[in-house]
C-alpha cells in the first residue's frame, strides 16, 4: 500500500450528522437500502453534497429494478452489492454508468477464487467480516488471510474497523488499498456517527500514509 487510502463511511441517515461528516472530507458516504439493517434508509436526507463526495448505494439481493430506482433516486455514484449478486447483473449495472463494489464475507474456509468470477466486471472488491447478518458486526477478520488475493481489484477493506486501527492499518503490506471502510464502531447509534471519533481517525491514517510515503520516497 503506497498510496494514500481514500475513507468511506457508511450507514448514514441523519442529515444534521450527514453534514457534520462531510466537514472532514471523506471520499465515499454510504446509504444502507437493506431493510433489515439498523441503519435503513427510506427517504433521501435533504443534504447538499460536495462533488467531491460519491455516494454509495448498499444492496444486499435487490433486484436490479429497485437497484437502478435508487441510483436515480439518491443520485448514486457507486453500487456496493453485498449478497449473492450475479456476475452478470454487476456486468448489467456497471453499464449504467456508475462504479461496481462487489463485497465478500472473509473468514478462514474463504475461497479467493471465488472473486476471480467477478474480475471484469466490478471496479472494486469489498472483504467484510463473515457473519450472519451482512455487514455492521462491528467484528474484524483476520487481514493476513487477504494474502491469498491476487490484488486483480483494489479493495476497500472492511469489518470491524475501530478508532485505535489506524497504525495496524498503516503497517498493512502488500494490498492495493483503495478506502477503508467505516461504519458501527464510531457510532454514538446506529446510523449516528462519533464526529469527533471519525476525525481522530482519519486525521491518523492521512497523517501517517503521508509520512510513510514520504519516507519511502525520500
Amino acid at each position: 500500500m503506497k498510496h494514500l487510502p481514500q475513507i468511506k463511511i457508511c450507514g448514514m441517515r441523519d442529515p444534521d450528522n450527514i453534514r457534520e461528516v462531510l466537514k472532514l472530507y471523506p471520499d465515499y458516504l454510504g446509504f444502507i437500502f437493506y431493510p433489515n439493517s439498523p441503519r435503513f434508509v427510506k427517504d433521501y436526507p435533504a443534504v447538499d453534497f460536495p462533488s467531491s463526495v460519491k455516494k454509495v448505494g448498499v444492496f444486499v439481493n435487490a433486484s436490479e429494478r429497485e437497484i437502478r430506482e435508487k441510483k436515480i433516486s439518491f443520485g448514486l455514484d457507486v453500487l456496493q452489492l453485498h449478497g449473492d449478486e450475479s456476475p452478470e447483473l454487476c456486468h448489467i449495472l456497471k453499464q449504467s454508468g456508475v462504479e461496481i463494489i462487489k463485497v465478500f464475507r472473509v473468514d478462514e474456509n474463504f475461497d479467493f477464487e471465488l472473486a476471480r468470477k467477478y474480475e471484469d466486471f466490478v471496479d472494486y472488491f469489498l472483504f467484510d467480516t463473515a457473519t450472519k447478518e451482512y455487514g455492521g458486526s462491528g467484528k474484524k477478520f483476520d487481514w493476513h488471510l487477504l494474502k491469498g488475493y491476487n490484488n486483480a481489484r483494489p479493495i476497500f477493506l472492511s469489518g470491524g474497523i475501530g478508532p485505535d486501527d489506524a497504525a495496524s492499518i498503516l503497517e498493512i503490506e502488500g494490498l492495493n488499498i483503495k478506502a477503508i471502510d467505516i461504519n458501527s464502531c464510531f457510532e454514538i447509534e446506529p446510523a449516528l456517527k462519533d464526529v469527533e471519533k471519525l476525525q481522530k481517525f482519519i486525521s491518523e491514517i492521512r497523517k501517517g500514509m503521508k509520512e510513510t510515503i514520504g519516507l519511502k520516497s525520500g
